[in-house]
Formats: structure tokens, C-alpha cells, sequence
């Protein structure tokens, strides 16, 4: 039976963090023979790019742990690589994947493009896109045979169609072994060769199958810690072409620890973990009792007495609470402490749930004495477990060390206190880095985005990092380039043009805090929140070339306030939608320039003569104005790098501000037509009455009449 599943195109970003991965998810039912992914990369826009690699990394159970800057991992902490594919792209690439006998559950596909370089690119500024888009077939078995225990099964494998089983492994195996007896080709001559490939297990990348090369006329497989609870598949091939193998086989296991009951024993009591995190969130935590029995209450630094001196390994039961998105902390049912010994091991089962393989496993414990066994045997204090999935168990054993003998002393029992919990990020990121919450469709996950030249996993490579100096010069330079508005707003005030000098207030100032708020690591300065400041920022930005352009123009009075109204209140409303889009700057400047244009030609036209008509208007101020500004945009849309950024811009807020100076327009000679007398002289309005007349005023002369 085949099955078919596609996933939309997505559009790739070159990698700077985990947030640039374009994550898939993808779902492989039990009994799937064969799995073929198909990854079909496409280049979005017409022009050459040139080559580009794109990397394609697959992983089971959880998303792809993945280092493509060779960045350092943080302290005590443990990851697996994925499998990763190169795809070079000129303008598409398809490329297949097969596996055989996948391991079912949740499967994860990312890609991104190569690093990114740093540059700055302008939204709405064509440039090279590709787009990924994966697609997944399966083909299952139907009606796979269960393979009985202790009994044999006769079965005929082939090379072209080998024979599938499955079994099912109970809970406390310790190991389990698959044998083939009375193997045949069906010829005389070979009857003795057998001539088969027997697999026990899934292929999930990073785990391969147990598998056995038999000869002669029978053989078996064996596997150690098998997972319990599940099932197993068996795979027997011919490894001889057109030729056709018959064959008994059965399966046995054996059980290296049992306890001698689980559950709760008449008396017991379920005692729920004290502490300050609990307490403070026992309003909207869940908590669920996942082991198979209760400790008591009242014996939390003892051993469980239902257990008797011959089972061999204490099991403690474990609780776990949802905290948060993608948080979650484990306590031992009985308490924080933990007893252990040195005759037995304590065994404490984690059991994951899906919607967890998002974060990060955290695991510490306060004793230097004891031997840690998290999925692999680490004598360890505190680790972190990346992306880890399903059931898993930590076995702590006391252990005494040639160098900790002392301290060991006589001691039979020790306290432990297990720290186990899920978190989205690794230590939160640290000093120099941020936790985001990711999503891709219904999945959550988590990644760091890292400040200040730091790097890596949880934002601890400090190999580029932004010294302190480095970081006060970047804020200094991006607050206090913006005093260069200083003169534009006295050469506005001075000549009259109070609104264009208000704007350019407000820009100078939310322009400086917005860039004291928006800088990495620890010289930062935020008086109101982000998101405001950014706004403002953009906005006075806009509005100031707007409103200068307009000025220019030197149209009527009522219409020059009319377009500044209206502007600012259509430049307002597109930053509000799309704050970085390109047409956001670009369409009020043209407009404006436009109108400015148009006057210009028509007051040319009229007057028969160039418009301004000095020419030490256009040497001295409209050329050098316009040169600044040209310089300032080219910095802006081109040359702005991650580096370079602090001193780029900072040129780029002393261009703009200098071409204010040189484009605004003399001081118009009229001002009493455009109301600035009276705005600055207050007269005496009032008109007083006799005997039911009005006096009125003539506007040329001091004369009263009586009317």
C-alpha cells in the first residue's frame, strides 16, 4: 500500500540561527517497508544567482540538532548530528531519498541556505529567492505475520520480496534473541547454505538495524535493552539473486529485572512535590503521575519497602507538571531526595511527550558520589540533553572514586536530588541571547537568537563577541549622530517654517532612543516599549523627507498643510501595515517629488526662465543637498552590514540631516500672508457697542465709524 504527503513551498533564508531553518513534519506509519523523501528546490525570480547550496538535514523522533557555523556547543551538553544532503541549486534541483525499513513516528526535514553574510537587505529589493518543498511516499506492509514466541514459523523470503515480521516485546526485557533453523533453497545441491540476511529493528538514521549474515542452516540474532512495550520488526532477506529461501523461525527473551509487585500498597500515600516553583504555579500546571507505583510520604529519604533486598534496582515513581509552552519539570513522587545505594541502582523513567521534543532536556543532580546514566553512561553533575524523545530513564548507581573515597566514607545510603526538566532554550539563552518561541504549522518549538557577536546553540561561543567598548561606541554613535537634526531645526525655526522644525524634533528624538533601545548586549536604554519606539522612529523618518520635499515646492499655504496633514496620516497608516516595506519610503518621496517637479516646470514655464532662477541657489545649496542625499541613500540601501552597521548609519542620520540644511527654501518674504505676524502679535479683537451699534475698524486706516 502507497501513501503520498507534500508539504507546501516555503521560502529559504540563509542561516544566522535556528529561526532560519524552515522546518517540515512529517509522519511514517507502523509497518512501512520503504521511504522515499523527495526534495525539489526551485529559484524564485528570473536573473542569474549563480550556485547556491542548499542543506537538507533528516531527523527521527525530534527537529535536527545542527551546527553549520562550527559554533561551541554549551558546557555538559549532549546532541547527535543528523543526516544532512547538499543540494547545489543553479535554478532546480530534485533530489530523492530512500530508506528501508524506516523507524515509524514523527519525522523532521529542515533546510536553509548557506551562512548568512551579514549585508542588510532592503525589503521590497529584488534579489535571489529559492523556495524548498518536500514530499514523502511510503509503501506498507499489509497483514505483517506476528512472529509467535517459543514456536517456530515457517516462512519463504526472496531477494525480491523479503519475508516481514514483527513481535511484540513485554515490559522488563532484558534482552531477546531471533533464530532460523532448517534453511533451504528448495535444491539439493545447496541445501545446506542458507545463504539469508536477518534485521531486527528500525532504521532511524542515527540507529540501524541489528542485522546477521547467515550461512549454513541456521543462525540467530540477539538484542540487548530491547525497548519495551513495542513492537519489533523482523526482516529476513535472500541474499542471492532469483532464489527463493525457505526457512522456521521463532523468538525468545529473557528478563534480567522484575519487581516483585508494582502499585500501591494498603497505607500508602501519593504525596505531591513542595516547593516554592510548584506552589507558585499550582494554579495552571497539570500534574501527572507517570510510574508504575508510589512512594511513601512519610519515608522520603528512605527505600521503598515493597521491594525486597533481592530485586535488583530500586524503582522510584515520578511526577511531572506542565509549567509552560514547551516546560515541563519531573520530581520524584516521594520527595526531591532520592535514596541510593551501592548495591542497587535507582531507576527514575522520564517519559517524554510529543509535543515536548521542541525544547531542550535539562538534567542536574547535587551529589558528586553518584554515577549518572542518561541514555549513555556519564558520571555527571549537570547536563543538558538536546531534543531527546519517548521514555527516557536515568540509572544512578553510588560509585566511589579513588579520589572521592574519603568523603564516601562507610555510608550504605546516600541522598540524591535529581533535577529533571524540560525547557524551550538552553539556560534561557544566557546574558547575550534570546528565547523565541517557533512554529511551524501546528508544531512549537524553540531557538536562540543570539546579541552582541555571540554565538552558537545557547548563545555561549563568545569567539566574536562585541567587547563592552565596542558595544558603548555603537550606542554612542547611533544616539548622538542624531544632534546633527540640531541645525536643520534652528534654520527651520529661524526662517519661519515651525512645522517642518517640529517634525524634525520629533524624528531627533525618537530616532535617539529608539537606537539607545535597539542595541545588543548591555549598553541599552529603552524609555517605553520596543515596538513604540521603532514606530516613531520610522514614521518621523518618512514624515521629515515629506514634509522638507513639500516645503520645497512652495506652494500655497493651505495646500502645503492640507498635503502635510494628509501625508503624515497615509504615511501612518502604511507603517502600521508593512513599518520595512520599501514603497513605505519610497512612495511619499516620489509623490512628493513629483508635486515639487511639477511647480517648479509650471513657475519655469511662466516665467520663461530656469526655476529657482539664482544660480547660487542650485551651487551652493540644491546640488550639495542633493549629493548628501544621494550618498545617504546609496549607504542606506547598499553598503549597511551586521559590522559595519554603527557607523554606516550613523553617516546615514548626518547625511539626511544635511541635506535638510541646503534644501530648505529662504525665508519667504510674505509672512503676513501666511499668518506668522499674527501668530507672533497678539491684537485686541474686541469690538464694543453704543446705544445698539458696532464700531468697525477700517484695515488701512485708525478711523471709526458709526453705522
Amino acid at each position: 500500500m502507497a501513501e503520498l504527503s507534500s508539504r507546501p513551498a516555503q521560502k529559504l533564508s540563509k542561516y544566522g540561527w535556528y529561526g532560519n531553518v524552515r522546518l517540515q513534519r512529517f509522519h511514517i506509519p507502523e509497518e512501512t517497508a520503504i521511504a522515499r523523501w523527495t526534495f525539489t528546490v526551485t529559484r524564485g525570480n528570473s536573473f542569474y544567482c549563480g550556485q547556491h547550496n542548499v542543506t537538507v538535514y533528516i531527523r527521527w523522533g525530534a527537529p535536527p540538532v545542527i551546527n553549520p557555523t562550527d559554533c561551541v556547543f554549551p558546557n555538559g551538553t549532549l546532541w547527535n548530528p543528523s543526516l544532512s544532503l547538499i543540494l547545489p541549486v543553479i535554478s532546480q534541483n530534485s533530489t530523492m531519498f530512500n530508506l528501508s525499513d524506516p523507524a515509524p513516528g514523527e519525522w523532521f526535514v529542515a533546510a536553509h541556505l548557506p551562512e548568512d553574510d551579514g549585508r542588510i537587505e532592503q525589503k521590497g529589493f529584488p534579489s535571489c529567492t529559492y523556495f524548498f518543498q518536500p514530499q514523502l511516499s511510503v509503501r506498507r506492509a499489509v497483514d505483517t505475520p506476528v512472529l509467535p514466541q517459543d514456536a517456530f514459523l515457517t516462512q519463504t523470503a526472496s531477494f525480491e520480496q523479503p519475508a516481514r515480521l514483527k513481535l511484540f516485546v513485554p515490559e522488563f526485557a532484558s534482552s531477546l534473541s531471533v533464530s532460523v533453523r532448517d534453511c533451504s533453497s528448495g535444491e539439493a545441491a545447496e541445501s545446506g547454505n542458507c545463504w539469508l540476511l536477518l534485521s531486527l529493528g528500525s532504521a532511524s538514521l542515527l540507529q540501524r538495524p541489528v542485522t546477521v549474515n547467515c550461512s549454513g542452516m541456521s543462525c540467530s540474532a540477539s538484542l540487548v535493552n530491547p525497548p519495551w512495550d513495542t513492537w519489533l520488526r523482523v526482516v529476513v532477506e535472500s541474499s542471492q539473486v532469483n532464489r527463493s529461501m525457505t526457512f522456521r523461525i521463532t523468538w525468545s527473551y529473557t528478563e534480567g529485572c522484575k519487581p516483585r509487585s508494582v502499585g500501591l500498597e494498603g497505607g500508602d500515600e501519593f504525596k505531591k512535590p513542595q516547593n516554592s516553583s510548584s506552589q507558585s504555579n499550582s494554579t495552571s500546571a497539570n500534574t501527572t503521575e507517570v510510574s508504575n507505583g508510589f512512594s511513601f510520604a512519610n519515608k522520603s529519604s528512605a527505600l521503598p519497602t515493597s521491594l525486597t533486598v533481592s530485586a535488583c534496582m530500586w524503582s522510584v515513581p515520578v511526577l511531572y507538571e506542565e509549567v509552560d509552552v514547551l516546560s515541563l519539570r519531573f520530581t520524584a513522587a516521594n520527595g526531591s531526595n532520592v535514596s541510593v545505594t551501592d548495591t542497587h541502582p535507582t531507576l527514575l523513567t522520564y517519559p517524554l511527550p510529543s509535543q515536548a521534543t521542541g525544547g531542550t532536556l535539562n538534567l542536574k543532580t547535587q551529589n558528586d558520589h553518584v554515577f549518572v546514566g542518561c541514555s549513555s553512561t556519564l558520571p555527571c553533575s549537570e547536563m543538558f540533553c538536546i531534543y531527546e524523545v519517548m521514555a527516557w530513564a536515568s540509572l544512578m548507581s553510588r560509585v566511589c572514586y579513588a579520589s572521592f573515597s574519603s568523603s564516601c566514607g562507610n555510608a550504605s545510603v546516600v541522598s540524591v536530588v535529581p533535577e529533571l526538566s524540560v525547557s524551550a532554550c538552553v539556560e534561557d539563552c544566557g546574558s547575550y541571547g534570546e528565547c523565541r518561541l517557533l512554529r511551524s504549522y501546528s508544531y512549537l518549538y524553540a531557538g536562540c537568537v543570539c546579541k552582541a557577536g555571540w554565538k552558537g546553540w545557547g548563545c555561549t561561543d563568545y569567539s566574536s563577541a562585541l567587547s563592552y567598548g565596542r558595544q558603548l561606541l555603537s550606542t554612542l554613535l547611533l544616539t548622538l549622530s542624531n544632534l546633527s537634526f540640531l541645525p536643520a531645526i534652528v534654520v527651520a525655526t529661524r526662517r519661519f517654517y515651525i512645522t517642518e522644525a517640529s517634525v524634525y524634533c520629533f524624528t531627533m528624538f525618537f530616532s535617539t532612543f529608539y537606537h539607545a533601545c535597539d542595541q545588543p548586549g548591555v549598553a541599552v536604554l529603552c524609555i517605553m516599549d520596543y515596538d513604540a519606539l521603532q514606530y516613531c522612529d520610522f514614521l518621523g523618518s518618512v514624515c521629515s523627507i515629506w514634509v522638507t520635499i513639500l516645503c520645497m515646492a512652495q506652494i500655497r499655504a493651505i495646500a502645503k498643510y492640507t498635503l502635510f496633514m494628509l501625508g503624515a496620516l497615509l504615511i501612518a497608516m502604511s507603517m502600521q501595515l508593512d513599518r520595512k516595506g520599501l514603497w513605505n519610503m519610497l512612495g511619499p518621496i516620489l509623490c512628493a517629488i513629483l508635486l515639487m517637479a511639477s511647480t517648479w516646470v509650471y513657475r519655469g514655464v511662466r516665467r520663461r526662465h530656469c526655476y529657482p532662477p539664482s544660480w547660487k541657489r542650485w551651487a551652493f545649496y540644491l546640488i550639495p543637498g542633493l549629493c548628501c542625499a544621494l550618498v545617504g541613500v546609496c549607504l542606506y540601501i547598499f553598503a549597511e552590514t551586521e559590522d559595519n552597521y554603527y557607523y554606516t548609519h550613523s553617516l546615514w542620520h548626518i547625511l539626511v540631516a544635511t541635506c535638510v540644511v541646503f534644501l530648505l527654501p529662504p525665508e519667504e518674504k510674505q509672512r503676513e500672508a501666511l499668518g506668522w505676524s499674527r501668530g507672533f502679535r497678539w491684537r485686541w479683537s474686541w469690538r464694543p457697542q453704543i446705544c445698539g451699534y458696532t464700531l468697525c475698524e477700517s484695515s488701512k486706516q485708525e478711523l471709526y465709524t458709526v453705522t
